[in-house]
Order: C-alpha cells, then sequence, then structure tokens
C-alpha cells in the first residue's frame, strides 16, 4: 500500500512540475497605462486613440463617403422587384455591395495611399499633412457624385457664408449632402428597374381576372415569369455594369 501510495505522490509531483515548466515557458502578455516621459510619447498616445477611434467608425465611414449606399439600395431595390423575399440573401448582397464598393473605391483609395498613407508611413510628412491629403482625393469622389442643391441646402442649414470654390466647402457639410445625393440617385434606379417587373405583374393580374381565377394569387404567376425575364437579359451583368458605370 505504502509503495502504491509513494509511486502516486511521485506521479503527481512530476505532473504539476511539468505543468509549472509549461507555464514558465510561455509568454508573458502585459498591458499598462505608464506616465509620459515626454511629448513625444504624448503624441503618439493621441495617435494611437486616433487610430483607434477610426478603425471603430470604419463601417459608418465606409456607408458615408464610399459608393456603397447607392450600390446596396439598388440591389435590395432588385430583389424586391423580382419578388424573390429572400432571395438572394442579405448576406450575398452586402458581400456583393462590398466587393462593388472596393471596386468603384479603388482608384480613390489608390490615391490615398500614394499622397498620404505611405509617406507618413516613410515619415515623410506629418500626421496632419497625412490626413490633409487622405481627405483630397475622397473629397473630389464626393464633388463629383453630388447635386448642388444638396450642397446649398446644408450650408443654409448650418448657417455658413455661401463658398466660393470647392474647398470652401466644409467636410461636415459635403457628407451628408453626399448621402441625400446618394439616395435619390438610388432611388431613381430602383423606380427604372421596377417599371418591367411591374408590368409583368399587371398583364398577369389582367389575365387572372379576364379568366375568372380570382382567388389565385397572381404572384404565383408571375414570379417564374420574372425571374426568366430577369435571366434572359442577364439581369446582374446589366445592373453591375450600370452601378460600375453611374460613378464614372
Amino acid at each position: 500500500m505504502s509503495r502504491k501510495t509513494g509511486l502516486w505522490t511521485l506521479a503527481m509531483t512530476a505532473a504539476i512540475s511539468a505543468g509549472a515548466a509549461a507555464q514558465s515557458s510561455l509568454p508573458k502578455l502585459s498591458v499598462g497605462i505608464d506616465a509620459a516621459k515626454g511629448p513625444q510619447d504624448v503624441s503618439v498616445s493621441l495617435q494611437i486613440l486616433l487610430l483607434l477611434t477610426i478603425l471603430s467608425l470604419a463601417p459608418a465611414l465606409l456607408i458615408m463617403v464610399t459608393s456603397f449606399t447607392r450600390i446596396i439600395i439598388v440591389l435590395s431595390f432588385t430583389r424586391s422587384a423580382i419578388g424573390t423575399q429572400q432571395v438572394p440573401p442579405n448576406s450575398v448582397l452586402i458581400g456583393l455591395a462590398l466587393f462593388l464598393t472596393f471596386f468603384t473605391m479603388w482608384p480613390i483609395w489608390s490615391q490615398v495611399n500614394q499622397s498620404a498613407l505611405q509617406p507618413y508611413l516613410h515619415h515623410e510628412m506629418s500626421f496632419n499633412q497625412a490626413m490633409d491629403n487622405g481627405v483630397g482625393p475622397v473629397r473630389n469622389f464626393m464633388f463629383d457624385q453630388v447635386r448642388e442643391k444638396d450642397i446649398a441646402l446644408f450650408v443654409n442649414l448650418a448657417h455658413i457664408n455661401r463658398p466660393k470654390t470647392e474647398a470652401d466647402v466644409p467636410t461636415h457639410v459635403l457628407i451628408p449632402a453626399f448621402l441625400i445625393s446618394e439616395l435619390r440617385t438610388a432611388f431613381s434606379i430602383g423606380f427604372l428597374i421596377f417599371i418591367p417587373f411591374l408590368i409583368i405583374d399587371m398583364v398577369i393580374s389582367v389575365t387572372l381576372m379576364s379568366m375568372g381565377m380570382m382567388m389565385l394569387p397572381p404572384i404565383l404567376i408571375s414570379l417564374p415569369f420574372k425571374i426568366l425575364l430577369f435571366v434572359l437579359v442577364d439581369g446582374w451583368h446589366l445592373i453591375v455594369r450600370s452601378l460600375t458605370l453611374s460613378f464614372k
């Protein structure tokens, strides 16, 4: 009995020693806040805090200042016009909208990378200069899509002097004007998409009423015809092509 107890104690001791050795070999990770030793430390800390804030707001910025708003609304209108409910699913529409956004915004992001990000990473310009250079291409993109009427609306609401040039328009005025311009354009495209499918629904409804089949839901008959029409005209190709060219 004592021999078994001794073997058990030896095994437990070996296991504990192995666990302690494994724990001692693991890296130690610690996060702390220390006092700044100089102005440079404070500046770096503020830049890190600003970077984390920008990363947390990245989804909202992607929606507000890019082509994502117009694309996702038009794709949603297309699905509603066909009447397929959840086909394609929301995840597919959002994924397609994101990739189309990356495609249409790639030239702008390339300019931002060349004129702001890379020089800042190579310590060729300050953070403020990089921010100014990076905002420029995005503002030019928004100015190409926004209507003057929408800019005038927010200029009046902000109670600022009438800008003489595009550089005089503040960014906080340009962004909401750009958004409502995108909404108007997206709804205009969506209306045009609805017209052929609406005609099919009307023809099917009139045909069923003339045949006395008033209890049969028209959507049950029109849905296959709308899907067939959409496939025959290569609808996704036309919509993606039109959306991409609308930003040129």
